[in-house]
């Protein structure tokens, strides 16, 4: 409930319905009304990897983001099957995003397909909040072809709810002060940044839905979850300060890879894991930027996922640096393996651009890993990527 002379706030969460597969079918007449999954390929039921999206004809058969494969080929056989075209659903992402900044310069980017608006300063410029939505919705279908479902509502997770709550093509407002009878029914999963291990212990005490939550004392839940406690109790009964961040700043640089045979054998995860810290300084460094933390991400057979992450004393965008950090990840996670390696992922965050302080002889040493750098990266920018690279990644 907003408190005496505080003026309400207007924020919209817009949600791209089944954005990939939109895209194709708008690309691909012959597509429309047929199921479509666009992520790894089957082989026939034999193939590796997930399902990015999927079109509302592939759902009714069961299919959903992040399901295997091959699961999803078992559904439907029959579906058309696409890989992933970022070059080409980004081109449409920056049409949606041009139509969001002409009614608030209030934009924050979640993903490729959906972001939160801030249009409280704006909204009495297109009429009413309301008509704002629809005019954000119909701005979106008459110039892409594509249909979103919006949320309209006075705190960022009760839209990213509402949006979700009538797909597609949706519309749902919460009213300033129905948050709290707006979450009450819902079930737990869907709060904001409650994970499988919180879930399970709020489920081991009876709290199924956020109402259960909301009426709990802090206190109990704190002694339940820690000081995430409170957090958890404050979102359920609809409290939450969160304002839209507009930085353009990179959150996060990574790359992954999913292995055609789940892979036991050491030199082969060990070679994938310098790949992929090549990759990744690769791009960091193409960004202008230094990262602090390493995140190395572990898929075993059966689909058990596992994230290591390490904190360096400073910034880096070397190679060997990210390295170094992501193999002692490794070091540290095999110990405690008793599967099959699937996938192996690699992102660094914490950016910055500026350079610490440091004394003369560590300026040295920078400056000559800059400088052998500076030099890979101006072959592969003639030559070709693969024209020059970092002992042990052949």
């Amino acid at each position: 409930m907003l408190s005496s002379g505080k003026k309400a706030r207007y924020i919209v969460h817009v949600d791209m319905d089944a954005f990939f597969a939109a895209v194709e079918q708008k690309d691909h007449p012959e597509y429309r009304g047929r199921p479509v999954v666009v992520g790894a390929n089957p082989k026939d039921g034999l193939g590796r990897g997930v399902v990015s999206t999927c079109s509302y004809e592939a759902r009714r058969f069961g299919i959903h983001s992040a399901m295997p494969i091959t699961k999803a080929y078992q559904l439907c056989p029959h579906a058309i099957y696409l890989p992933v075209n970022f070059k080409r659903y980004n081109e449409e992402s920056d049409k949606i995003f041009e139509i969001f900044e002409r009614f608030t310069p209030d934009v924050e980017p979640i993903s490729i397909d959906e972001a939160f608006l801030d249009i409280t300063h704006t909204y009495n410029i297109f009429g009413s909040p309301q008509e704002t939505c629809r005019k954000i919705k119909e701005a979106i279908i008459k110039e892409t072809c594509l249909t979103a479902s919006v949320g309209l509502a006075p705190i960022k997770m009760v839209a990213k709810i509402a949006s979700d709550l009538d797909k597609p093509d949706g519309f749902v407002e919460v009213t300033s002060g129905g948050s709290k009878e707006f979450l009450a029914p819902l079930d737990i999963r869907k709060l904001w940044g409650l994970g499988p291990k919180g879930e399970k212990i709020f489920r081991k005490y009876g709290l199924n839905t956020i109402g259960d939550i909301a009426k709990q004392k802090t206190d109990f839940l704190e002694r339940m979850i820690g000081s995430a406690g409170k957090h958890f109790w404050e979102l359920a009964n609809g409290i939450d300060d969160r304002e839209v961040e507009t930085s353009d700043e990179v959150k996060s640089i990574g790359n992954e890879v999913t292995f055609d045979v789940d892979v036991s054998d050491e030199d082969e995860i060990l070679s994938t894991i310098r790949k992929l810290a090549d990759k990744v300084s690769s791009r960091v460094r193409d960004q202008g930027l230094k990262g602090k933390t390493v995140t190395l991400k572990i898929r075993l057979t059966g689909f058990e996922t596992f994230t290591r992450a390490s904190t360096l004393k400073e910034p880096t965008q070397f190679f060997d640096v990210i390295l170094d950090a992501a193999e002692k990840l490794w070091e540290d996670f095999k110990k405690t393996k008793t599967k099959n390696v699937r996938l192996i992922g690699l992102r660094m965050s914490h950016f910055s651009e500026g350079s610490p302080q440091m004394d003369f002889l560590d300026q040295a040493d920078e400056k000559n890993k800059e400088r052998r750098h500076k030099a890979l990266d101006a072959v592969r920018r003639k030559h070709g990527k693969d024209a020059i690279r970092w002992a042990g990644t052949l």
